[in-house]
């Protein structure tokens, strides 16, 4: 049994690699398809380039074999042709050579743009269940070492691989029309250059997929650990980080150096056929020579075309190299634009122009992985303009309840209703102008302060943006900057606090005038003066709209007209904070634990 599991594995593995390859050539042609004339085109070029690169022996057979006697004779008519059509050829072929090579370079420049761009906007479309199971670091080895091995192919490896195996097809062809029996030669010759390969290529396609997994792994580690830089030095993780990056940066170098020794075994095994095979021709057509049976010339152009048809081999097997690291990052690249949003815009959306945001759980049951329920069933409804605070335990599903408001995920069983109509039938546009979501991580972007601001609603004017900013509260410290409104935040908002990041974060908020705003632990990071601050704010931006507060701190719970105590995804107590105090609940239990560590 276990050899015919295996069997099967091996099996199932290979159908895998043809699905990938069949994904990566699909990719690959709806690429290419836009530029096809221009690909026809260089194509044409090419072959006319290698075609007059190869005629170059054959023209000095001529010369020799016909234009010399005649020359002897007297009459330098054949040379001359000769020699200039030796010379026509030989700048027909550096011309459009040097033709293919721009044109070539105009398309892979092409492509890679529209390679680039598909992998950056269609990142941004994925849904959140992807980005927090896919991380940055290999998203950014797609965009980068996937892309510039793909690019390093298309920019210089095509012309190697097209160049040279049309170069060795004219060379094989001509010789063959000059003497068959040479031509025959050197066709034998080339059968243990096929082994050669076929040997070469099975080996580094197996050593080169692995050092792209070597250098994704390392990459990905070196980009957690500078995003996590704070809490790097903050737990001395220093020693241990650069012990695990050492250990990857050796599994890199171990498959690197795997992958580049094949290339010690390959080029010195093509060089000694490639030599014998010189040797040999010039032995059997020498002696033909001397025989009579073939012409001075001949022999020349023989060992010529038996020199040359060995060169784009080696120069094949370089780009080879090239070809299986951009043929694994091809497939990596073509893998994530496969990747599909789990979340998807309605066929036939509801319009909302204006929401109220009355919001209803109607038999929500929700699990992020099959069998592992979060909310087992939730039935709540919230009036348009309520406050509601959520409280409970981490994993109680707190955040997953937001996120179901927002649809970052979509229910698994029952419906989530804004103002009577399921999230999943309104438009992405009338969604997510209605459902406004502040986070506890409060991300800003490079730029300026009203330029953060203004995210919230693009095409806000200065005084409309210092009026939400003063609505929270964040005026006070923005005016106290150097530019003010035009101060920097620079990466991430690291010029200012996190309480000062916050701020921006509600004043964006306020801006974007959402039906129903979503505050999940969004207060988390201010300091007491800040939070005091901020709740004489927030009782400004909750006006008039429903809002769903998360919160530990319970003075961010006081101000709401409802409590929701969740437990285990369901509702344990749901009332008044003046209520659940009163009734010796759970929330009572919190409430008291709270007053106490604020004495």
């Amino acid at each position: 049994m276990s050899g015919v599991a295996f069997e099967d594995d091996i099996l199932l593995e290979r159908e895998r690699a043809r699905f990938v390859r069949r994904r990566s050539l699909r990719l690959l042609g709806s690429l290419l398809r836009p530029m096809r004339w221009r690909f026809a085109l260089m194509l044409l070029l090419v072959t006319t380039a290698q075609g007059a690169r190869a005629l170059g022996p054959l023209l000095v057979a001529s010369a020799l074999d016909a234009g010399l006697p005649t020359l002897l004779g007297g009459d330098p008519t054949r040379v001359l042709v000769d020699g200039g059509l030796y010379l026509t050829a030989a700048v027909a072929g550096g011309v459009l050579t040097l033709w293919f090579i721009r044109l070539n370079a105009r398309i892979s420049q092409a492509v890679l743009f529209d390679l680039r761009k598909r992998v950056f906007l269609h990142t941004q479309r994925l849904s959140l269940e992807f980005h927090e199971t896919y991380t940055s670091g290999r998203i950014i080895a797609r965009q980068t070492s996937d892309l510039d091995a793909v690019r390093e192919v298309l920019d210089s490896g095509v012309n190697q691989l097209l160049s040279g195996f049309l170069y060795m097809a004219f060379i094989a062809a001509l010789l063959f029309v000059l003497d068959p029996w040479s031509g025959l030669m050197l066709l034998v010759t080339a059968v243990p250059v096929w082994f050669l390969t076929r040997w070469f290529q099975q080996k580094s396609q197996l050593h080169y997929r692995s050092t792209r997994v070597a250098s994704a792994n390392l990459i990905v580690q070196f980009v957690e650990t500078m995003a996590g830089h704070r809490a790097v030095q903050a737990f001395h993780r220093e020693k241990r980080n650069a012990a695990e990056h050492a250990r990857l940066a050796e599994e890199y170098r171990i498959a690197d150096q795997r992958a580049v020794g094949l290339i010690g075994v390959y080029n010195p095994g093509l060089v000694l056929i490639g030599n014998l095979a010189v040797a040999g021709i010039l032995a059997v057509d020498g002696y033909r020579v001397f025989a009579g049976a073939l012409p001075l010339g001949a022999l020349v152009a023989a060992v010529l075309y038996a020199k040359r048809f060995f060169t784009p081999v080696q120069d094949m097997a370089q780009f080879y190299n090239s070809m299986q690291s951009s043929v694994a990052a091809l497939e990596k690249i073509s893998g994530l634009l496969e990747e599909q949003p789990t979340i998807r815009p309605p066929r036939q959306p509801v319009a909302l122009p204006r929401a109220a945001g009355r919001i209803e759980f109607d038999g929500v049951r929700f699990a992020y992985t099959p069998g592992r329920d979060i909310l087992p069933r939730l039935d709540v409804d919230i009036a348009a303009g309520q406050t509601v605070a959520l409280v409970g335990s981490t994993g109680a599903g707190k955040s997953t309840l937001a996120k179901l408001v927002a649809r970052f995920y979509d229910a698994s069983e029952g419906e989530v209703r804004l103002d009577g109509v399921d999230v999943r039938d309104l438009a992405f546009a009338d969604l997510r102008r209605a459902v406004v979501m502040v986070t506890q991580e409060a991300f800003l972007f490079s730029g300026s302060i009203a330029d953060n601001i203004a995210i919230g609603r693009p095409g806000a004017t200065l005084d409309e943006i210092r009026a939400a900013a003063r609505a929270v509260g964040a005026d006070r410290f923005i005016e106290l900057l150097p530019e003010g409104y035009d101060t920097d935040v620079n990466k991430r908002g690291g010029r200012l606090s996190a309480g000062q990041r916050q701020l921006v974060s509600f004043a964006r908020a306020f801006l974007a005038d959402p039906a129903v705003l979503i505050l999940d632990e969004a207060t988390s990071s201010l300091d007491l003066p800040s939070e005091a601050l901020v709740q004489r704010g927030l009782a400004k931006l909750l006006r008039g709209r429903t809002a769903i507060i998360i919160a530990h701190r319970l003075s961010t719970v006081e101000i709401a007209d409802r409590v929701l105590v969740l437990g285990g995804g369901r509702v344990l107590e749901d009332g008044t904070p003046a209520e659940l105090v009163a009734s010796g609940g759970e929330f009572a239990a919190l409430h008291a634990e709270w007053e106490a560590s604020t004495v």
